[in-house]
């Protein structure tokens, strides 16, 4: 796990360390951050509590035993599957409700002003390299080999601050696989949340410390894998442990 300790370094120190940690997660776009398109047909519509048209998915994606061929992208920091959502005040996990929802940052995001909400799909090249590389690190022993890989931004979004971060799903025979990254995330008074739930949440997880807004900041510190801003799920059947790598979070 991850632990950050600033104050105790002398100024030469803090100096490289910020340039490398920089570069690692905290750049403009931080190197955990996968390739994202902002070409004008790839982007939502700049408008208040909007949604990407219904986007036809060039590989079926498993979610918890249930096969999805389309998928949503909501201006407000989520994902659904059978219909856009204009709902910017998160539900709490579990919601016990009837739809599927993946949330990178489920908040009353805004894209009018600035900032660009864009998607992504890729069947081909280094994505796909990349997407086997990090999946097999996290679980290993599946020989998993990505097919699909489906990227949705939102990059410098006006939220108090700019708030940048992704929701990457990946697949790959019949496994399924969710990464959120992480980078700047502006503190906030506003309701907010980053997880998953399924139908009648029969499956749902909270990111630890991700519904509380004066905390949300540390998204871009904190892992379920040891890379800072950086949480993987298996999606495909029931989670056999969404906590992976850390023995002990580190969350502040």
């Amino acid at each position: 796990c991850f632990t950050l300790h600033v104050m105790n370094l002398e100024y030469k120190k803090v100096s490289l360390f910020e340039i490398s940690y920089k570069k690692l997660t905290f750049s403009t776009s931080p190197d955990i951050f996968y390739p994202f398109s902002s070409a004008v047909g790839d982007r939502n519509p700049a408008v208040e509590d909007g949604s990407s048209p219904v986007i036809q998915l060039s590989s079926p994606f498993l979610y918890f035993g249930r096969t999805y061929r389309q998928i949503y992208v909501n201006n407000n920091g989520h994902l659904t599957f059978n219909q856009p959502s204009s709902v910017y005040t998160p539900y709490s996990f579990p919601i016990n409700g009837s739809q599927d929802i993946i949330a990178g940052l489920w908040t009353d995001l805004d894209n009018r002003v600035k900032g660009v909400v864009s998607y992504q799909q890729y069947t081909s090249g280094n994505v796909l390299t990349n997407a086997t590389l990090d999946i097999n690190t996290y679980f290993p022993n599946l020989k998993f080999n990505a097919s699909w890989v489906f990227v949705a931004m939102w990059n410098k979004v006006a939220y108090f601050s700019e708030t940048s971060f992704q929701v990457v799903l990946i697949s790959g025979s019949n496994y399924s696989f969710i990464l959120m990254n992480y980078g700047d995330i502006a503190v906030t008074e506003h309701p907010v949340q980053a997880g998953y739930d399924t139908v009648n949440s029969t499956h749902y997880f909270v990111i630890p410390g991700s519904n509380h807004g004066s905390s949300i900041s540390n998204l871009k510190i904190s892992s379920n894998v040891d890379v800072p801003g950086r949480w993987a799920f298996r999606v495909d059947s029931e989670p056999s442990n969404s906590i992976l790598k850390c023995k002990s979070l580190i969350y502040r």
